[in-house]
């Protein structure tokens, strides 16, 4: 169902760029960004399955509690992975960790680098020992090829990922992925260092959150 979805929304984004190819730029990226807006609803509703899966599993974390469990973790991902190349960063109460794919993968490759073993064995450590949250894995491409192939390339990577994760016994029932493709750039595709920050895969922990009753 998922891979379906995908193969459509990236022909439908075509179909759409060559449509647009007598408009502006402006408006062909305002385009596009409605068709993956509602692939990234999709991947939304997934990861919030697998959030009430796990949480009915191993319970929620209460308001109060929320920012210190993510402090003590994101000082744990920032310890584990010191000089390693990946950034650690907060985005509210998500730790963000970004995975350059200059070090990650081999050009047009989806298998992951075996130097990078030990760093997603310290991610997976660190997961562990931090049971009340949950993974979303996203893939990244620059723009070059065909939006199709990077779209499919940023899916397996993602997958890749999340095949290692699982390896060190981290839970699969806490991890979803998804594929951006060269739709989510975090720079302009303009120069070759640009686009080499953009092959990327990306990590978001998320915490369980205890639901408010009223």
């Amino acid at each position: 169902m998922y891979k379906k979805l995908m193969v459509g929304v990236v022909a439908l984004s075509l179909f759409l760029a060559g449509c647009a190819s007598t408009d502006s730029n402006q408006g062909r990226g305002a385009t596009i960004g409605s068709v993956v807006g509602s692939v990234l609803g999709k991947a939304t509703g997934d990861h919030g399955k697998n959030r009430y899966v796990w949480g009915a599993l191993v319970g929620a974390i209460a308001g109060s509690a929320i920012g210190q469990y993510m402090d003590e973790q994101e000082q744990e991902f920032k310890n584990k992975l010191a000089d390693s190349g990946v950034e650690v960063y907060r985005e509210g109460d998500e730790i963000h960790l970004y995975l350059p794919g200059s070090i990650t993968f081999a050009t047009a490759s989806a298998q992951i680098e075996p130097e990078f073993y030990a760093v997603l064995e310290d991610v997976s450590e660190v997961l562990n020992e931090y049971p009340k949250t949950t993974l979303r894995i996203e893939g990244h491409t620059d723009d070059k090829g065909s939006a199709e192939y990077n779209q499919q390339l940023s899916q397996t990577r993602a997958e890749s990922v999340k095949s290692h994760l699982m390896s060190y016994q981290v839970d699969q029932r806490r991890l979803s992925t998804i594929g951006m493709g060269e739709f989510s750039p975090i720079v302009p595709n303009d120069s070759e260092l640009n686009r080499q920050q953009n092959r990327r895969v990306e990590l978001k922990v998320v915490p369980l959150k205890e639901s408010r009753r009223t």
